[in-house]
């Protein structure tokens, strides 16, 4: 999806940074791509390009958690059950949401099994986003995808379905309808 949003972006004639974890995609050569292997390099680099960008697009989350302790050493079989204790990650979206501009505009991505629009639109508020996109988990590892896109008063206010190039530039028409222009 990340991939089909920034198409749809280059199509509309806009120009971008993208901040992508490591994925077997290969976008188009003119946009820059910032490469990053961890959730905190990724709010990093993030947080380095977002004032000098007009948006941002939450497209796909990051790990939520991290381990307590990276071992820096292969970790031996002792026969012991091994526990492993994980700490919540920043969450990207919410902290740029909550830095943005009066001029800037945040758009994220709720990836629900339960609950879907309740859950969607309260990252939406918690995550300070001008517009949420909902989908499910069949729309991982897929060609087709299924959204509704939920404003802050808690509307649907457009659903696309189908491949998701397709979604995508539906997607990026409302946001430039309501967000851009």
């Amino acid at each position: 999806m990340g991939l089909a949003l920034a198409e749809a972006a280059l199509d509309a004639g806009h120009d971008l940074v993208v901040v992508s974890g490591p994925v077997e995609v290969k976008y188009p050569p003119t946009i820059r791509v910032i490469e990053v292997v961890s959730t905190e390099d990724m709010l990093t680099q993030c947080q380095r390009f977002f004032h000098t960008c007009d948006g941002m697009i939450g497209v796909a989350a990051p790990c939520d958690y991290r381990p307590v302790r990276v071992e820096p050493h292969k970790i031996t079989k002792t026969g012991h059950p091994l526990e492993l204790r994980l700490i919540e990650t920043e969450d990207i979206v919410a902290m740029l949401g909550a830095s943005k501009r009066m001029d800037q505009w945040v758009v994220g991505f709720a990836l629900e099994t339960e609950d879907l629009r309740l859950r969607a639109l309260a990252k939406l508020e918690k995550k300070h986003c001008d517009l949420m996109v909902l989908n499910g988990t069949e729309a991982m590892n897929a060609v087709t995808n299924a959204v509704e896109i939920i404003d802050p008063q808690g509307s649907v206010i457009a659903n696309f379905s189908g491949p998701k190039g397709e979604v995508a530039r539906g997607i990026f028409g409302v946001i430039q309808k309501r967000l851009i222009a």
